[in-house]
């Protein structure tokens, strides 16, 4: 790995539930380096094992959320396994993209690990791997169809040319079109909102609907189903929600 700290590479900020998580190195255009790639996964890690957040944000300071590989890092031979740890894995807890600038490459496959993605007006997504004789092997050319459709998804993986934030829109890719700069605000909105629910039922709900849409058929979800309902609807938040319900208030979720 470089000089550079998993520190420096991606930094962690709590905003109540919701952890926003930067990645930080934008001088490469937040190019995956050894450092980034560890310091992801630990930050996932972190907000998956913190029973006081329900949801993350991942964003990229600078003029781009992720360029994808750092060439040069990888001719160093730096340790960029976690990352494809992060992306074949993703969160239990709800990921929301947060998109200004250029998500490509490898960086398009972050976004794809998110369950929601926000981008600002003018950004381009793409999977740019076949210009230079290699192919987007982090997930993106399986994941895409489901995002953008099937033939929008061909386009990009055999032309390499990126599709705009607008054009992403329109596929159904995002769940929002923010002004140029406001990719953030609008996806810790997202979260906010996400985070006012009890974090269990949360991530239940995510595991499923991402189940199904991995082709599960139903008698498959339905045994899926079985230990997560044991596991939220015994829980104190459980007892919690109708409780707060029932007094009038505003419910104080903790995760267990």
């Amino acid at each position: 790995m470089s000089e550079e700290t998993t520190e420096q590479a991606v930094l962690i900020e709590r905003r109540g539930r919701v952890m926003v998580i930067t990645l930080n190195r934008p001088d490469a255009m937040n190019a995956i380096n050894g450092a980034l790639s560890h310091g992801l996964l630990n930050a996932v890690r972190e907000l998956d094992q913190d029973d006081s957040l329900t949801a993350g944000v991942i964003t990229g300071s600078g003029r781009a959320f992720c360029s994808g590989m750092d060439l040069k890092a990888f001719a160093r031979g730096e340790d960029i396994g976690p990352l494809t740890t992060f992306i074949r894995e993703g969160a239990s807890k709800p990921l929301i993209a947060a998109i200004e600038g250029y998500a490509l490459a490898g960086g398009c496959e972050i976004a794809l690990t998110c369950d929601l993605l926000v981008a600002g007006k003018g950004a381009k997504i793409g999977i740019r791997e076949v210009k230079v004789g290699l192919f987007a092997a982090a997930g993106g050319v399986f994941r895409l169809p489901a995002r953008v459709g099937y033939t929008k998804a061909m386009e990009m993986a055999v032309t390499g040319e990126p599709i705009t934030a607008e054009v992403a829109l329109e596929c159904g890719m995002l769940s929002e079109l923010a002004e140029q700069g406001g990719a953030l605000e609008a996806a810790i909105g997202w979260a906010e909102r996400i985070a006012e629910n009890a974090p269990l039922a949360v991530a239940a709900s995510k595991s499923l609907v991402r189940a199904a849409a991995q082709g599960y058929d139903e008698e498959t979800l339905w045994e899926m189903q079985v230990p997560l309902s044991a596991k939220v609807f015994s829980s104190n938040d459980a007892k919690e929600g109708p409780k707060a319900f029932a007094e009038k208030r505003a419910p104080n979720w903790t995760g267990t």
